[in-house]
């Protein structure tokens, strides 16, 4: 018997990927428009921004292209603003929506509504009120589209937006701005307020669609669809909608009951993952170690099934207990000479050859920076490849500061080099006058470049790299100067293939931390995954003897049950780890582009390392000062 309706009052749909969930509601749409071109009508459609809805909007316009989809009988109407904001900027929904969709179709400029942030704070009443009129002479709604907010808003209907809520302007919420970083170069140039469609006349679509990716929105999207109806989360309002629909990726998923605790929700095949998933979610809501767990328990969390199919609770505890401890190791690249079948590396061959990619100059020693020092310390070939350049992290005043320097170094060694003060003159006169949302010239984006390079090239000389293992990878796809990148490239996978081919590594270890703001992280680990399935393809042995390993930590951090191996740390070690993270000086004071979190790096990986080797110990293993986890990935 399946009881998930009986957990979720919104109809759910999960998707292994983005771009599949994407792929189904542009299918959606595209029989929306025809169904109205067939009977000669408008198709009204409601539209949302920010990362969620890209893929979507790139599947639109695939099919516009190559499936000759006509969006001449479209009406778009969409959900919100910054304000005030100048229509131009990079930052707005204007910007957004004409850059991603609007220039690419062949939709009617007439038929598009947008919010306007730059009209007068008197008028915005009058503006709200005729946007509002006409949808209604458009005839409504057909479909609205939603993302969600962490805090659970929807279009900018921040906690505690009434469900009767008109189009107004709005107050943003700090978390809200935080998480507009990714947007922004910080926090004091996200827009305070914001001009939103309210839930009042969200309520009316006909339809509604909400979308979300990701691990960072599950618990929202678990509070929406299985807790109360509250304007404290306005998105769990939708649960009064007769046609709603919330279509997420398997991490956004991954709080609902039927991904959570799936024995709770009808038959289920206990497995190992899912046995230590069982046990280790228990004993944390039961604040206890798993040796001190009773067949009480098991009974009252609904686990009597794993009694009866493995016996005694005793048992089941000594399973669990025995995966968890056999995932803890000090010798991340295996322990020579030591026969240990449980361990999660092979003793032999070693020692090995370790790539480790770094999509950023400084997510190796962020993310994992204890385990860096060890597979050197203990004798590995350890290779560094950073992926891109990570120049837009880069602050205006520190290439001035580095200019500075440039100019004081000539002089003391007297160097008389007229192009390069002319290159000099001309950067310092282009930063002056440089507006707000201004891309780089290609001079100062390799500036920054090198700055970040040379920050990353001081980092694996502190831990003991030599040079000649130390790889730039610059992969093209980042390098446009602006936030926005371009798509992967066979210029990526190529440049990714052959540097693979070349070290032959036994172990990779790559970014499994998704949750990065621009999306930079996603798109090193797909370079990375694709390349080495195409060496596969291709018959390479060596392949076959090469283990990935998946780092998180900048970002986000593995949950406990879906560890594979954990490297200690002693406090002596998370000190060196900090200062490995304390030379790269671009990205410290004042983080770029943070994100939802407001604490430098150092400050985020510590705090995670910590918690991690906390909950082994809660769990009743030692008490290390801090941990490094890892996901084996199969490819």
């Amino acid at each position: 018997m399946d009881l998930t309706d009986s957990f979720e009052r919104i109809p759910v749909k999960i998707y292994p990927s983005i771009k599949q969930a994407s792929i189904n509601i542009a299918q959606q749409i595209a029989a929306l428009i025809k169904e109205k071109q067939k009977k000669k009508e408008n198709c009204v459609l409601g539209l949302a921004t920010g990362f969620t809805p890209k893929a979507l909007y790139s599947e639109l316009v695939r099919m516009h292209k190559e499936e000759k989809l006509s969006f001449k009988n479209v009406i778009t109407f969409n959900l919100d603003e910054y304000y005030p904001i100048k229509k131009n900027a990079q930052q707005s929904f204007n910007h957004f929506m004409h850059l991603h969709l609007f220039n690419q179709i062949d939709i009617n400029p007439k038929n598009i509504h947008l919010l306007d942030g730059e009209i007068k704070k008197e008028e915005i009443k009058t503006h709200c009120r005729e946007f509002e009129n006409n949808i209604e002479k458009a005839g409504g709604i057909d479909l609205q589209i939603l993302g969600i907010g962490k805090n659970g808003h929807i279009g900018f209907n921040e906690p505690g937006s009434s469900i009767n809520s008109k189009t107004r302007l709005i107050t943003l919420n700090n978390s809200t701005r935080i998480s507009s970083t990714y947007e922004f170069a910080n926090i004091s140039e996200v827009p305070r307020l914001a001009l939103t469609l309210g839930i009042g006349e969200i309520m009316k679509a006909k339809q509604i669609i909400l979308m979300a990716w990701g691990s960072g929105k599950s618990t929202v999207i678990k509070n929406a669809v299985e807790d109360d109806v509250t304007e404290q989360v306005p998105a769990s309002l939708l649960q009064n909608h007769d046609a709603v629909e919330f279509v997420i990726d398997e991490a956004a998923a991954s709080e609902l009951t039927r991904n959570k605790s799936p024995w709770l929700t009808g038959d289920c095949e206990w497995t190992e993952l899912l046995v230590k998933k069982a046990v280790v979610n228990m004993a944390m809501k039961l604040k206890k170690s798993i040796l001190s767990l009773n067949n009480k328990d098991y009974n009252e969390f609904g686990l009597s099934d794993l009694l009866i199919e493995f016996g005694d609770a005793y048992e089941i505890n000594l399973k669990v207990y025995y995966m968890l401890r056999d995932s803890i190791t000090g010798w991340p690249a295996g322990k020579p000479n030591v026969s240990l079948p449980n361990h999660p590396e092979r003793e032999i061959p070693f020692p090995k050859r370790c790539l480790i990619f770094s999509p950023h100059p400084d997510d190796d020693i962020i993310s994992m920076g204890g385990t860096f020092q060890r597979l050197h310390d203990q004798g590995n070939d350890v290779q560094v490849a950073y992926q891109t350049s990570g120049n837009i992290a880069v602050t205006d005043e520190f290439v001035t500061r580095y200019l500075d320097f440039s100019l004081g170094f000539e002089a003391i060694v007297k160097i008389d080099s007229k192009k390069t003060e002319k290159i000099i003159s001309n950067t310092r006169k282009f930063l002056f006058a440089k507006k707000i949302n201004q891309a780089d010239t290609k001079t100062i984006r390799n500036i920054k470049g090198l700055i970040r390079r040379c920050e990353a090239k001081a980092t694996c000389h502190f831990v003991g790299i030599k040079d000649e293992h130390i790889h730039f990878m610059n992969l093209p796809f980042y390098e446009t100067g602006k936030i926005e990148k371009k798509k992967i490239s066979e210029k990526d996978i190529k440049a990714t293939i052959i540097l693979l081919r070349k070290i032959k590594p036994h172990q990779v270890y790559c970014a499994g931390d998704f949750a990065d703001p621009h999306g930079t992280h996603i798109t090193c680990f797909n370079i990375v995954i694709e390349s080495l399935k195409r060496i596969k393809t291709e018959g390479d042995l060596w392949i076959n003897d090469c283990w990935l390993w998946l780092y998180k930590g900048a970002w986000d951090e593995w949950n406990i049950e879906e560890i594979n191996m954990a490297v200690p740390m002693s406090p002596d070690q998370v000190l060196k780890k900090r200062f490995g993270i304390f030379i790269h000086q671009s990205q410290k004071d004042m983080v770029t582009f943070q994100g939802a979190d407001s604490r430098e790096f150092w400050q985020r990986a510590e705090e995670r390392n910590a918690s991690t080797a906390k909950q082994f110990a809660d769990l009743g293993l030692t008490h290390y000062a801090a941990m490094e986890a890892f996901v084996r990935c199969h490819f």
